[in-house]
């Protein structure tokens, strides 16, 4: 699925409107039935509803609702803001609909405020401004939301809650932002949707469909898409009846250090549960007996040294190279690490302290094979990159460095974003809280090596490695709940998942 920006949205409501054809005001009627019948669905006409609605045409989509509610037997009070004497033509439209209603409750406010009582039995339908905002709401409009958010009433959102920007927040006000308990968003999701410090604004956000042309959609470019089930069912490879091990390739993992032989065997194993011909881990000495007795598949290959990586290991025949998981940043790991990248030139996955090693040593990012894989989560980003303000700046600059080093970087979370050397950008969909836990991590770096192996170019290896991850994870969820979950769950649901994209 694509994910437009604020500005491309306007142009496919343009292009809706002058293609379908059909009129302005006609088209947000058509999203108003849509959001009335969302809200229908979850809340019956005892419920009183309050609707605060701006001067533009998100005013209008909740005018346009109001009217709707009415009709339908709900109790519906609003308050348009009107500061500056000026509506939207559409708005403007919507109000004179909505004054036609007999018993409609219609506050226009021009100067003076007088604030209704919320009580938690409330309902309160945000509709002050859309995704169109491009500064901080300041003065009248600030204290209104100050005053919503300060209320018990249960708040849904039009498209976007008020205040919010469709993606970038640096600058604005977070007091000054609507919290949303559900939105609503028109046809697409924002990209801000999937950064981490909006999710208190938003609630629980769901797409509401207003048929918006499909042509549009296909027609206009956009370098954010999120990766879908489709997709990736189409990307899987079929096994060949007459294959070997030969045919799936043979991967180096390079994992492991004294106390953190459990990251490299998560990592084993679920490289091996993703469909790898052959697998040897380079590990030191303290790990190898505990490797060879947990992951009897995998070939074990001992370091020189007796409690960490301390040797560059020849990698030549191998399809693909990972390495960082449990590594630890002694200074001989250290040495051993960036002379490892610097002989490489297969295929490589880069995790945990590894990365943490790069970060130390950041002129190296530049002298890594093209198409490298790199796997931080946001604070190992932030040690590559330099600290960010919020996840729209660390996604920025990690822009800069896969263009400028020509690398692929997935930024794990709660959506896990690919960042290509060519600018383009993946949100994965799959996944849960109860990922969230030691070794998940370890985990996703074995099915990406597994994937490259394979040879799943790299873009392809971040796209289904991601998904796969988190659709296992989906599944452990089912099996064993969210707060229970460990990494090693993760790997149990591999074969879960692979099987859910190859039936």
């Amino acid at each position: 699925m694509k994910i437009f920006t604020t500005k491309l949205i306007q142009k496919l409501d343009e292009y809706t409107i002058e293609h379908e054809p059909i009129s302005s005001i006609d088209l947000m009627e058509r999203a108003a039935v849509a959001l009335t019948n969302k809200i229908t669905e979850q809340w019956d006409n005892q419920t009183p509803v309050i609707v605060f609605a701006g001067p533009g045409n998100n005013g209008g989509d909740a005018l346009a609702m109001s009217r709707l509610l009415a009709e339908k037997g709900y109790t519906v009070e609003i308050f348009l803001f009107n500061t500056k004497g000026v509506l939207s033509e559409d708005c403007e439209l919507n109000k004179a609909r909505l004054e036609k209603i007999k018993g409609i409750s219609l506050h226009e406010i021009s100067n003076q405020f007088v604030p209704p009582t919320l009580t938690p039995e409330h309902l309160v339908i945000d509709g002050l401004f859309g995704s169109g905002l491009n500064q901080s709401l300041s003065g009248g409009f600030a204290a209104v939301v100050k005053f919503i958010n300060a209320s018990l009433a249960t708040v849904v959102s039009i498209d976007i809650p008020s205040g919010l920007m469709g993606e970038d927040n640096t600058f604005n006000i977070p007091e000054h932002i609507i919290k949303a308990d559900y939105t609503y968003t028109l046809q697409l999701p924002k990209l801000s949707f999937f950064f981490a410090e909006n999710e208190e604004y938003l609630g629980k956000w769901s797409i509401i469909d207003i048929n918006l042309s499909k042509e549009g959609i296909d027609e206009l470019d956009t370098p954010f898409h999120t990766i879908d089930f489709e997709e990736i069912k189409k990307l899987i490879q079929p096994r060949k009846k007459f294959s070997h091990k030969g045919t799936y390739g043979h991967g180096m993992l390079i994992a492991g250090s004294q106390g953190m032989a459990g990251a490299a065997v998560l990592s084993a194993k679920s490289c091996l549960r993703s469909g790898i011909g052959l697998l040897t881990v380079h590990s030191p000495v303290c790990n190898c007996q505990i490797l060879q007795t947990s992951v009897p598949e995998a070939i074990v290959e001992r370091d020189i040294h007796e409690q960490y990586f301390a040797e560059a290991t020849d990698v030549d025949d191998y399809q693909a190279v990972g390495i960082g998981p449990g590594l630890g940043k002694s200074i001989e790991t250290e040495a051993a690490l960036l002379e490892q990248l610097q002989a490489c030139h297969n295929s490589l996955v880069i995790d945990a302290d590894a990365l943490n090693i790069l970060s130390d040593n950041r002129k190296m990012l530049q002298k890594l094979p093209k198409g490298t894989i790199l796997t931080p989560h946001p604070v190992e980003l932030e040690r590559l990159l330099g600290k960010c303000q919020n996840s729209y700046e660390r996604l920025t600059k990690a822009a800069e460095l896969a263009r400028s080093a020509g690398i692929f970087i997935v930024i794990k979370g709660a959506y896990t974003m690919i960042v290509t050397p060519t600018n383009s950008f993946y949100i994965n969909t799959t996944g849960n809280p109860g990922m969230a836990t030691a070794g998940s991590g370890d985990v996703l770096t074995g099915i990406i090596l597994s994937l490259l192996t394979q040879g799943y170019k790299p873009e392809i290896a971040c796209k289904v490695g991601v998904y796969v991850h988190g659709l296992a994870g989906d599944c452990a969820a089912k099996r064993v709940g969210e707060i229970s979950m460990i990494a090693g769950d993760i790997i149990e649901y591999l074969p879960a998942a692979f099987r859910i994209l190859s039936e």
